[in-house]
């Protein structure tokens, strides 16, 4: 998984905006500052200690003195001198260790199988695991969940720095699962439960808003995009100019239960017809069991269609750049996308429609997984 020309300039949008901020925050906002040059160096790769404090707007000694720190925690190391320089002292460049520490993140997207993963600071999988759900729910799936983490743990061949879970489910900024039903979980906190039980800190974020994280740092996403997931439930995940949407209680990019379908099937949470009735994996499988192609396609399209009309309004109130679909290729890549897609553009004004992708996400299985990874770099390190 590795960043694009287009991340890259996103974060460098974003970092001008936190230099903005730098020069108004008082010298002793460390921890702001060491963000900023982690975030400049794990982007842009290796650079010199003179460059750094020009991107960032940090002063040379500010910057020589975070660098100091971070040599003595072993997130930095120097790479020799820089090439092609002109007259003076050689510039030594410095660059981030991301293989030297590692991440442990979980997806819970599923309801029968949890899927985990050792990754390092950049997104490489080093071991990947699964595990049965056996159906498990309540207090049951959390000591589950709790015991797949240690054993990816244990799996790590670096120090790990954290544990990023993807849940189903609105969760608030604290990793507190407000309303899970799939799961049982109701104002569990989560992420607190298992930074105690697991001696790591522990960040917990909504399945689909961790997918919109991953495709945003390591997929090359633009930076005001919706991700839509599609498994056994529906969600999306927002990012609007690089920030990820949160809403009042936590519940930004609740697509899967808005209302399709008047006098529609029971959904999960109680009411009837919500677009997860139609569009999740299972309900989609069970519409085209039996049916040739172009039938299967017929019913995907009306699906599509179902899709479209529930984005579009979303889409134009936000100008959002693109929407990305992560869920089975087979069923989404196809009828499906591109009716939605046509369905926005008949919706919208050409102003929002015009140069609108509606694509498949580029990390495919892989995407919650990311995006627990990120959780964790934006919580321990600063970077996103």
């Amino acid at each position: 998984m590795s960043s694009t020309s287009g991340a890259k300039a996103a974060r460098r949008a974003l970092g001008s905006g936190l230099r903005a901020t730098a020069k108004v925050l008082p010298e002793h906002t460390r921890a702001h500052n060491r963000a900023l040059v982690l975030q400049h160096l794990f982007h842009e790769g290796p650079t010199s200690r003179a460059d750094l404090a020009r991107a960032t707007a940090l002063t040379r000694v500010t910057v020589s003195d975070l660098i100091n720190g971070l040599l003595a925690e072993g997130l930095v190391e120097e790479l020799g001198v820089q090439r092609g320089r002109g007259v003076g002292k050689p510039a030594i460049l410095v660059g981030m260790r991301t293989d030297a520490y590692q991440i442990v993140a979980v997806d819970l997207s599923d309801d029968t199988v949890m899927r985990g993963a050792v990754l390092t600071l950049t997104g490489e999988a080093v071991v990947r695991r699964s595990l049965a759900a056996d159906d498990r729910m309540g207090d049951e799936l959390v000591s589950l969940v709790e015991r797949f983490a240690r054993r990816l743990v244990a799996a790590a061949t670096q120090p790990v720095i954290g544990v990023g879970i993807g849940s189903p489910g609105v969760v608030d900024q604290d990793g507190s699962v407000i309303e899970a039903p799939n799961r049982q979980w109701a104002d569990l906190p989560l992420a607190a439960i298992l930074t105690e039980r697991l001696g790591l800190p522990v960040q917990v974020a909504n399945d689909a808003d961790t997918a919109a994280l991953g495709e945003y740092t390591y997929g090359g996403a633009s930076d005001s995009m919706l991700v839509v997931t599609v498994g056994q439930g529906v969600g999306a995940g927002l990012v609007v100019d690089g920030a990820r949407v949160h809403g009042v209680h936590g519940a930004a990019g609740e697509i899967g239960h808005v209302t399709v379908v008047d006098d529609g099937e029971l959904c999960a949470c109680g009411r009837r017809g919500c677009l997860e009735t139609v569009l999740s994996a299972p309900a989609l499988r069970r519409a085209i069991a039996g049916l040739d192609r172009e039938a299967a396609d017929a019913v995907l399209a009306g699906v599509g269609r179902l899709l479209g009309i529930t984005l579009a309004p979303v889409i134009s109130t936000l100008n959002l750049g693109e929407v990305l679909l992560a869920g089975p290729a087979d069923l989404l890549d196809g009828a499906l996308r591109e009716t939605a897609q046509v369905t926005v553009v008949e919706r919208t004004m050409p102003a929002v429609s015009s140069g609108l992708r509606l694509r498949m996400a580029t990390l495919d299985e892989d995407v919650v997984l990311a995006g627990a990874a990120v959780l964790v770099l934006g919580a321990q390190l600063g970077v996103s």
